[in-house]
């Protein structure tokens, strides 16, 4: 007698469920760019999507609590000159976001927490490195302030957001970076790139410890570090057929797991829960969600099921652990982007009778405190992340304090601008300098400005003498005019006019009793 085995699991009957319209977000202009990215990030207090924009780039960011029709003239995070292309949370402070864009700009945000009730257009910080358009921004787990932007320059840069500095410059691919993911604690580094390969990096060093063919297609791979320390990884197979495989460091060309799902040309995002150890595949364009439960026992990833729904779709977004709902025993929750300009929220459940708290569902999740500062890990320092527990639910920590930016002095600050007139370039190498330098140069300064006073003098007294005599033309009587006319009508022994002597004798004396009338140029004879 022949008799089937079913798997043991906790998720085997997890269910999704959408929203009512009227719980969701709608009248979204989404963004039509082509650019592989979620479009939408989320947090326990906001929800950030990017957005179309005349005049530039910009997304929009609602709090949860603002469900419904969005006005068209919502307020926007609007500071970019080109296309948002990436957007992420902090995961250390729920009201700082990084954003990158085609203007070659990183900005970090500060949102209030009541929202935005006007366009923002003032960053905390740019962070200015990459020439060529920026779409991939990502925070690192455990170090607070500590960004990852990679550009389609080929280069990955380490930023130090408190400073605005950039900590490591890691230039080892060929191609465009297409993805990037830290491990647990943060002390390893996984990229894709347009090579088809992905690499382990170490992040304090930049050297490359292994590398390793991805998926042999040509078109966008994503891969993630599993908690395990396991990767999962979404490409397509030559004949464009998509696929997702398993992979342990140091085989990372022998997949443990290598699948093909169909022939779909959407790239697949995969979004991973380290509590559950579920992976969730969102394909662009698709209108379904598959999700997986990765464990130790073969075939080590376990399909469990399809959520479908009838609209495709050009976003998604996860909430972290901290945003979802205890008491229902809901385990995820998703923010959709329908290509109709609907933000559908899709909740991922197991089903329980009793309405306790589910230890098994729920063990400790990631907090919102870092587990270092920029600075130590920038030393070399590691540390797990600190865990909290969801027993009666998500509790925000003490009040978080605003991001700060202290950005060290630059050298180059200090430089004269180029072109610059003399004095200018003074001014500025005498506010750089210090001591003895400094003071003859200001010495200097004054003296070009005394002359250039003196200068000014003698020619508002000319003005001023000429002024006189035009005045007292006008106010004589109309027949001496004439009579001075007639008498300077080329004849030449005709005498000047008696306004024109006394104004040639004002002019004389003027300049010989002043000095700085003396030192000015010499008056011509048609001026006099």
């Amino acid at each position: 007698m022949s008799f089937r085995v079913v798997r043991s699991s906790k998720f085997r009957h997890v269910y999704g469920a959408a929203l009512k319209r009227e719980q969701c977000f709608d009248n979204i202009r989404v963004s039509k760019s082509s650019w592989d990215s979620t479009f939408c990030a989320v947090n326990p207090k906001f929800l950030a999507i990017i957005v179309e924009s005349a005049g530039g780039g910009a997304f929009v960011v609602l709090p949860l609590n603002k469900v419904g029709r969005i006005a068209a003239d919502h307020p926007l995070v609007g500071g970019h000159k080109g296309p948002v292309l990436d957007i992420a949370w902090c995961p250390h402070n729920d009201n700082v976001i990084a954003s990158g864009s085609e203007d070659c700009v990183v900005k970090v945000w500060q949102i209030p927490d009541s929202g935005i009730s006007r366009t923002l257009t003032e960053p905390i910080v740019d962070l200015l490195y990459h020439q060529r358009r920026v779409g991939l921004v990502l925070w690192h787990p455990t170090a607070q302030n500590v960004l990852l932007t990679a550009g389609s320059d080929n280069q990955v840069v380490l930023w130090n957001v408190g400073t605005g500095d950039v900590i490591l410059h890691l230039d080892c691919h060929p191609d465009i970076v297409y993805s990037a993911s830290w491990n647990w604690d943060g002390s390893k580094l996984l990229t894709t790139c347009k090579d088809k390969k992905m690499r382990i990096i170490n992040p304090h060093t930049g050297e490359v410890e292994e590398e390793a063919v991805c998926h042999e297609g040509s078109k966008a791979t994503r891969a993630i570090y599993l908690k395990s320390g396991l990767i999962f990884t979404t490409g397509f197979s030559k004949m464009s057929e998509r696929q997702y495989s398993l992979r342990a460091p140091e085989h990372l060309s022998q997949p443990v797991v290598m699948v093909e799902l169909d022939t779909s040309n959407g790239v697949m995002f995969p979004l991973y829960d380290p509590d559950t150890n579920l992976v969730f595949l969102c394909g662009k364009g698709d209108s379904v969600v598959r999700y997986f439960e990765i464990t130790p026992e073969p075939p080590f990833v376990h399909y469990i099921n399809t959520f479908q729904t009838p609209d495709p779709q050009r976003g998604i977004g996860m909430m972290p652990k901290r945003g979802c709902d205890v008491n229902s025993c809901e385990i995820s929750r998703f923010y959709r982007l329908n290509n109709s300009g609907l933000c559908q929220v899709i909740t991922f459940t197991v089903p329980r009778k009793s309405e306790l708290f589910q230890e098994d569902l729920y063990p400790d999740t990631l907090s919102d405190e870092p587990a270092l500062s920029a600075e130590d890990w920038v030393a070399g320092k590691e540390a797990e992340p600190i865990l909290i527990s969801l027993r009666g639910g998500y509790a925000p920590s003490a009040q978080k304090s605003d991001l700060k930016v202290n950005k060290r002095s630059n050298v180059l600050d200090k430089m004269p601008p180029k072109g610059g007139s003399r004095s200018t370039s003074n001014i500025a190498a005498a506010s750089s300098g210090d001591g003895y330098a400094s003071t003859a140069l200001s010495d200097k300064i004054i003296h070009e400005f005394q002359e250039e006073i003196r200068k000014l003098k003698a020619v508002i007294v000319k003005h001023e003498t000429r002024i006189r005599a035009l005045e007292a033309r006008a106010t004589a009587p109309k027949s001496v005019v004439e009579d001075e006319r007639r008498a300077g009508d080329g004849l030449g022994d005709a005498h000047p006019p008696s306004s024109q002597i006394h104004e040639t004798e004002h002019v004389n004396n003027t300049l010989h009793t002043s000095p700085e009338v003396a030192s000015s140029k010499q008056l011509a004879p048609d001026e006099v």
